[in-house]
């Protein structure tokens, strides 16, 4: 008996222990914050990055599409290096929260301290530091003026703006809009989504019989996605037409 309840223990344990083996391999850059293991989509946790549809400013007060540019710069310095990501938790899409080694390295302690992401002080404070060199260095996001991340989610017009100490003129307008407008973002992120009649989510790829036909209208809820399993991993599905 004794064993028996040894062993149903054992067992009860697995799906635990399962779910907190570390993921490792080589990974696919979806966003700043976010990859694919596999199959197993990972979000880094203790940091936030701008998703591939926020704009910034730059240090000529342009307007830039910093997501795209943080998660391109993280590519750059990370694609095609062995990952090893260890979970904390799972988030509402689905995703493996976790804190990431890229060949030894702290991956989100490099995104913040390049200025590509911001310590997310609302579940860690460890990367506090790395983010106050980043401004001091005016590096990525802080060479301009930006909303943070987990602000620009829900922005109004009262939201603030991080980076410069005097944003130039017309600087909140173009900080409140999305790169999900007419143009795509970027040549690599030409999947339209837009919402149907039913308020479905519907993706189309350019090879979709009525691609050309959706008009990417911010106002009309459509945006842009790099991949099919961005697409999808935002709950839309492929149209059937």
């Amino acid at each position: 008996m004794p064993m028996k309840s040894a062993l149903l223990a054992l067992l009860l344990l697995l799906p635990t222990l399962a779910s907190a083996a570390d993921i490792t391999g080589t990974a696919k850059i979806r966003e700043a914050d976010t990859v694919v293991i596999g199959t197993t989509r990972v979000r880094l946790g203790g940091i936030d990055a701008p998703s591939v549809d926020q704009l910034c400013l730059n240090k000529n007060g342009e307007r830039w599409t910093c997501g795209v540019a943080a998660r391109d710069e993280l590519i750059k310095h990370a694609d095609g290096r062995s990952w090893t990501c260890h979970p904390r938790s799972i988030d509402r899409r689905g995703r493996q929260v976790a804190r990431c080694n890229v060949d030894g390295e702290d991956i989100q302690k490099w995104l913040v301290r390049s200025g590509w992401a911001l310590a997310y002080r609302t579940l860690s404070r460890d990367y506090e530091p790395d983010e106050a060199e980043a401004r001091a260095a005016k590096a990525g996001m802080w060479q301009g003026a930006f909303i943070a991340p987990w602000d620009w989610r829900v922005r109004n017009k009262k939201t603030a703006i991080l980076g410069a100490t005097k944003p130039p003129e017309g600087a909140r307008a173009i900080l409140l809009a999305s790169a999900s407008g007419p143009v795509a973002p970027s040549p690599d992120c030409t999947i339209k989504g837009n919402v149907n009649g039913a308020g479905e989510c519907i993706y189309h790829t350019p090879q979709s019989r009525w691609y050309a036909q959706i008009k990417m209208r911010v106002a009309k809820g459509t945006r842009w996605f790099c991949s099919v399993e961005d697409a999808e991993a935002a709950g839309c599905r492929e149209t059937r037409r």
